[in-house]
């Protein structure tokens, strides 16, 4: 009986050190989280990357960078590898110049278009303040990230320095099989672009261009992307954001909308295959 009883002890303590560091290596499997940040009318978002790299794209109106800066002191930010202006737009770019007031930025990325409003000065003055130089944000262009292919996308080419929104920078993330598309405002040209130069587009998370706008989202669109879920940074707003013939293309590509107007700020984090949601309200 004692030797059966030593043997059975024997066995439980292998099973013990077989679990455990399963168990262990589970709970520390790397993830990716990328919060779209509720900043009213205007984008937002906020990446935190497997491998530990920071990157902010966009800071939301003038007014926002405040609270854009306690939100990531909040997340436990220190610096920031990389922050990304996806457009000139004040309500993309307003808050940024606080950002690099309050943390140490590594790298900034922006597409080559010029604009004249006091928003983009003043984000102009903050990167010279820092003593940075803005690398340009186009298709082709990758983001120095360890286990994570980060690529821009668009824009794909020129455009007038009058159409802003075309010029956006356009990110696609792929984390194992956890995939995102960053849209900025990009519109139906830039759209019709990147389709015809056959760049990556397919993502399960698209941040949903131009705020719901019907100049953007085609559901030819959609049909390469082919979302799961479709995210829409929105506030209030006199525009009829989220317009119905977006929302009517989501519903149609059976895309899961999420809006941070009703949900709040909006957590994915990956872990390389699924995913789990967190809303604010």
């Amino acid at each position: 009986m004692k030797r059966k009883w030593m043997g059975v002890s024997l066995a439980l303590v292998s099973v013990g050190f077989l679990v455990g560091p399963l168990q262990s290596a589970e709970a520390a499997t790397p993830k990716i989280k990328v919060h779209y940040i509720d900043v009213g009318q205007g984008d937002a978002i906020y990446i935190k990357m497997p491998s530990g790299e920071d990157i902010v794209m966009d800071g939301g109106n003038k007014g926002k960078g405040d609270a854009l800066v306690a939100y990531l002191k909040k997340q436990k930010v220190g610096d920031i590898e990389m922050l990304i202006s996806t457009h000139p737009d004040a309500d993309h770019i307003g808050g940024l110049d606080e950002v690099l007031d309050s943390f140490k930025v590594k790298s900034v990325y922006a597409p080559k278009v010029k604009h004249t409003t006091q928003a983009y000065k003043d984000f102009l003055l903050a990167v010279k303040r820092e003593k940075l130089t803005i690398k340009t944000a186009k298709a082709g262009v990758s983001l120095p990230v360890k286990g994570v292919k980060a690529q821009f996308v668009g824009p794909v080419k020129d455009y007038a320095n009058s159409d802003l929104n075309n010029w956006s920078a356009v990110l696609h993330v792929a984390y194992k099989k956890n995939t995102f598309l960053f849209t900025g405002d990009a519109e139906l040209k830039s759209e019709q672009d990147m389709i015809a130069k056959k760049k990556t587009l397919r993502a399960d998370v698209l941040k949903v261009g131009h705020h719901g706008a019907k100049t953007s989202t085609s559901a030819t669109f959609l049909k390469y992307v082919k979302p799961k879920y479709a995210v829409i940074s929105v506030g209030k707003n006199a525009y009829g954001h989220p317009t119905n013939e977006v929302v009517t293309n989501l519903k149609r590509a059976k895309a899961t909308m999420l809006r941070t107007d009703k949900n709040g700020t909006i957590v994915f984090e990956g872990n390389g295959s699924s995913y789990t949601i967190k809303k604010s309200k």
